[in-house]
């Protein structure tokens, strides 16, 4: 049965607009690819990229490859570890007390949780937490992978631990609080796995980065093996090492000391990941939205789907027109809080009221927009389930 506008279009009939859905099918389908991109190596499941418990179980339940959650806040995890999940990594950290605390709880009730450091304030409020809760909390230390050039800082400005021997100091603080053990590293390579190298009509800017991303690889592979095996010489006891995101497996799995990959954005496939040379998963979520107008021929005027990605302002940040085929954004309006105008001259006829269906640059973010996800199936809504929204959450 071939996903195109028609099969869409007919599952949709009846149903309010604008919607959100997942096609499951094309979900199950990436998630089983991630497996074999990712080598032999646990994964675990970045839950901004998805922010639906649902579906998160869906994926933890697939495989026993699917091991553990990365939250990205305090209140997330702790909100998860209550719905029953456990083996939480929370990849950003917090010093407020409350949020500390109620991790600390979870931990005090058995469940594994493992906080975000990198900076001796972060030990300060969390060995404070920990010891008023009376638990010994474990911790994660950030060491920083982006990469240095001449006039270019590729990467992200995350964690100011860049070395080895930075990674040492801190350590060594750890050591001093009595409440806290440090049980894993974490590396985010985000050059590597989400910067697109493959852009339509750019030669050049794309040869340039998979330049830069060659260089970066080998220079992160080095400061990660250094940083680990300083702490382990130190007598740290490191069960987890985490590195890489969808779009970095092929050179993440390759790191022998790293014992597990973070996925998220890959289940989804949005848009930004459209750009990648080296794999191609499937475009299983989207939103669709009504046909109100046709101010002139050629242009089908649909109501609101202006869900623009977070990050630097860019095109690329721009949802994405995906069925009909060949539909586009005008350069003009592209997509609008109330309007979007859409420029169509294929073969399908629209009318209005038809669906026009997009796609998010981002994977999580079209999460928070809608309440539910209509998930599909073999040509037929299956279920429809909540999204972080409709369960009334917002964690960021």
């Amino acid at each position: 049965m071939k996903q195109d506008y028609t099969y869409y279009k007919s599952i949709f009939k009846g149903r309010r607009l604008p919607l959100a859905y997942v096609d499951l099918d094309l979900f199950d389908e990436n998630v089983r690819n991630i497996i074999t991109r990712s080598g032999d190596k646990k994964i675990r499941v970045a839950s901004k990229s998805v922010r639906c418990t649902n579906l998160l179980r869906r994926v933890l339940d697939s495989d026993a490859r699917y091991q553990g959650l990365m939250c990205f806040t305090v209140a997330e995890a702790v909100y998860l570890s209550q719905l029953g999940f456990d083996d939480l990594l929370v990849a950003y950290p917090t010093t407020q007390r409350e949020q500390l605390k109620s991790a600390c709880s979870e931990v005090s009730g058995g469940k594994s949780l493992v906080l975000m450091v990198d900076s001796r304030e972060h030990l300060a409020s969390h060995q404070s937490a920990a010891a008023e809760i009376g638990v010994t909390l474990q911790v994660c230390m950030d060491v920083d992978m982006s990469s240095k050039f001449p006039g270019i800082h590729f990467g992200v400005l995350r964690s100011n631990i860049t070395n080895e021997a930075q990674a040492a100091k801190l350590y060594e603080e750890i050591l001093k609080c009595p409440n806290l053990k440090l049980v894993g590293l974490m590396g985010y390579e985000a050059q590597i796995a989400g910067l697109g190298d493959n852009y339509p009509g750019q030669a050049i800017k794309n040869s340039v980065v998979k330049m830069l991303k060659r260089k970066s690889i080998t220079l992160l592979s080095a400061r990660r093996k250094a940083a680990v095996n300083t702490l382990n010489s130190m007598g740290a006891d490191l069960s987890l090492v985490n590195g890489g995101g969808t779009g970095s497996l092929e050179s993440t799995r390759e790191e022998e000391l790293v014992t597990e990959v973070t996925v998220g954005s890959g289940f989804y496939a949005s848009g930004l990941f459209d750009n990648f040379e080296t794999f191609n998963h499937l475009p299983s979520a989207g939103y669709a939205i009504e046909v109100v107008r046709q101010p002139v021929p050629g242009i089908y005027t649909c109501h609101g789907g202006g869900y623009t990605a977070s990050g630097a302002v860019a095109a690329d940040k721009l949802p994405k027109p995906y069925l009909p085929e060949g539909a586009k954004l005008t350069p003009n309006e592209g997509a609008g809080e109330v309007q979007t105008p859409i420029a169509y001259d294929g073969p399908e006829t629209l009318q209005l009221g038809d669906p026009v269906l997009m796609r998010h640059s981002k994977a999580g973010e079209l999460c928070e927009r809608f309440n539910t996800l209509l998930l599909i199936s073999d040509g037929k809504v299956v279920d429809e389930v909540l999204t972080y929204r409709g369960e009334g959450q917002c964690f960021l």
